[in-house]
């Protein structure tokens, strides 16, 4: 089974990579490999069935399956919308003000872009009126680039004043010395429901779930028991990134993924997924209101209670 991701390298989609290099889907009787692909092409990838799931933004998935037809998630790889905004290291911004982008350069990925152009609305910051120039970072959207980390590294050499990207690029562009975190809108920084806009989640066909409901389960069993296994030892997760992170990267992907162990929950609430779609609405992704169980395979909600890992 094809599993695709628009980005390998990063914290927030990594209970379905840790899920495949620790061999969890094989234990589960699945033969899963996640590939890279940017964010649309992963999303008409499913559609078109050429790849079995997504791991990916939950709101992406509109983007191939209007009004939530013919899609569901199935789990949640880790809460909350998984981009930080950092600014350079020697500007007088302060943790939590949105405001300090003014005049600025911004590199956000297409994409992630919309949660940030929200964020941006609902702070008041208008980036036409207020100069905020926001485009992706020179390399980010490259063939197997991670845009965090190529952020991290455009915000060292001044290509950019800033970045909107995963925890992994934050991380990388603080221990530089070269960025500052200004906004975690997981951890409460900014409007009020920025935290929510979306989440990292497995996406599959409803057509998938009718025809191999078990196939479905078992893949949803492995990340579930990835996020244990990550919670019971995050250091396994510098074994997973020496075999398929930059080297780097891989080095300090264990501190990152313990920092996020709280976000590591497979569970899809009803709340989660009516901001989330709101969300959605904000951005014209979704037309109208889209009840939860519409949105979510419940079927599987029981797989997202843990009954402990065998190993």
């Amino acid at each position: 089974m094809k599993i695709a991701t628009p980005d390998l390298v990063t914290n927030s989609y990594f209970p379905a990579l840790a899920a495949e290099e620790l061999g969890l889907y094989r234990e589960e009787g699945l033969d899963a490999h996640v590939e890279l692909l940017p964010s649309l092409d992963a999303v008409n990838a499913l559609r078109d069935g050429t790849v079995d799931f997504v791991a990916g933004g939950a709101h992406t998935t509109l983007l191939a399956f209007p009004g939530w037809k013919g899609a569901k998630l199935v789990v949640a790889l880790s809460q909350g919308t998984p981009w930080l905004l950092v600014l350079r290291a020697d500007l007088p911004a302060r943790r939590g003000d949105v405001a300090a982008v003014k005049g600025l350069r911004i590199g956000a990925a297409p994409g992630p872009d919309r949660a940030f152009l929200r964020l941006l609305h609902e702070a008041g910051v208008d980036p036409v009126r207020d100069g905020v120039k926001i485009a992706p970072v020179p390399g980010g959207t490259d063939p197997g680039a991670s845009f965090g980390v190529t952020a991290a590294e455009a915000l060292e050499r001044g290509a950019v004043d800033g970045f909107w990207a995963n925890a992994l690029g934050s991380e990388t562009a603080v221990r530089r010395g070269v960025g500052k975190i200004i906004v975690d809108v997981r951890r409460g920084d900014g409007p009020p429901e920025a935290g929510q806009y979306t989440f990292a989640a497995l996406s599959t066909t409803e057509a998938l779930i009718g025809s191999a409901p078990e196939r479905v389960a078992a893949a949803v069993r492995a990340i579930v028991r990835a996020q244990t296994l990550l919670r019971r030892d995050p250091t396994r997760a510098t074994e997973v990134g020496r075999r398929r992170f930059p080297p780097a990267a891989a080095e300090i992907i264990a501190a990152v993924v313990e920092r996020d162990l709280p976000f590591y929950d497979p569970t899809i609430g009803e709340q989660t997924v009516s901001v989330m779609n709101g969300f959605a609405r904000s951005i014209r992704l979704l037309a109208e209101p889209v009840a939860y169980e519409d949105t979510v395979a419940t079927r599987f909600r029981d797989l997202w209670v843990s009954r402990g890992d065998r190993r």
